[in-house]
């Protein structure tokens, strides 16, 4: 079980006055996460123009300057489909990129999900297997390399708690009635953040908070920053055990 924190993700800079949106405050952002706890980070590298980029120059950029401020912490990033908007460009990115993160989260619903996996596996870079519905969950297990991912992501968009949490439940019982032994974390985004949270402590996953999935404390107040959602979280986990 571990909290992994996601500093940033796709929010737009006025989501949050301390969302992190360059190396440097991704950098400084990320260790301060790092001392509240978090095991793991999850980055969205951006662009000299503020945008999402899987390009190598700004890859290199962020990563390095992670593995200086963070030291032994895994740092994970997204292959989502929408950073690139082409999946030639996006396999060509990760063909070049010099600064590896030690893993990268694929989307399953994704139609070049088996290839950027492929790649990804060539690159000696982790796969996180993100499954938002059954449907994703039936597609990787049935992949030849299925069994074979760092971790499964389970992310669910569906806002209603206990629907979201259904959904959960579901994908995980198709990964049991596959044999699938890999280690899961759970996490929601905005309203069922918490919920998401409370349930992989419950069921003994991992699980993620951060600025890229929601901006409140489990009271309901805005979060001064990564770091006391990162907090939080932990305080969670530590009550679970």
């Amino acid at each position: 079980m571990i909290v992994q924190t996601c500093i940033n993700g796709a929010r737009s800079a006025d989501f949050h006055p301390r969302l992190p949106l360059d190396p440097e405050a991704m950098a400084r952002d990320g260790a301060t996460c790092v001392a509240a706890g978090a095991a793991e980070l999850h980055v969205h590298a951006r662009g000299l123009d503020g945008r999402e980029s899987l390009a190598p120059v700004t890859m290199d950029q962020t990563v390095l300057a992670l593995r200086r401020a963070c030291p032994g912490t895994l740092i994970g990033l997204s292959t989502g489909a929408w950073i690139e908007n082409d999946d030639e460009r996006t396999l060509a990115a990760i063909a070049g990129w010099s600064e590896l993160p030690d893993y990268a989260s694929v989307n399953l619903s994704e139609d070049a999900a088996p290839a950027v996996m492929d790649g990804l596996r060539q690159r000696c870079i982790g796969i996180e297997a993100w499954l938002a519905s059954v449907a994703d969950a039936e597609r990787l297990v049935s992949l030849d390399h299925g069994k074979r991912v760092l971790r499964i992501l389970i992310e669910i968009s569906e806002q209603e708690p206990d629907a979201a949490l259904e959904i959960s439940d579901d994908i995980a019982a198709v990964l049991d009635g596959a044999g699938m032994r890999r280690a899961i974390l759970l996490h929601g985004a905005d309203a069922t953040v918490w919920p998401f949270v409370h349930r992989a402590a419950a069921r003994g996953w991992s699980t993620r908070v951060g600025l890229e999935d929601g901006k409140e404390l489990p009271d309901g107040t805005v979060a001064s920053s990564n770091a006391a959602l990162t907090a939080a979280a932990v305080a969670i986990f530590g009550a679970s055990r």
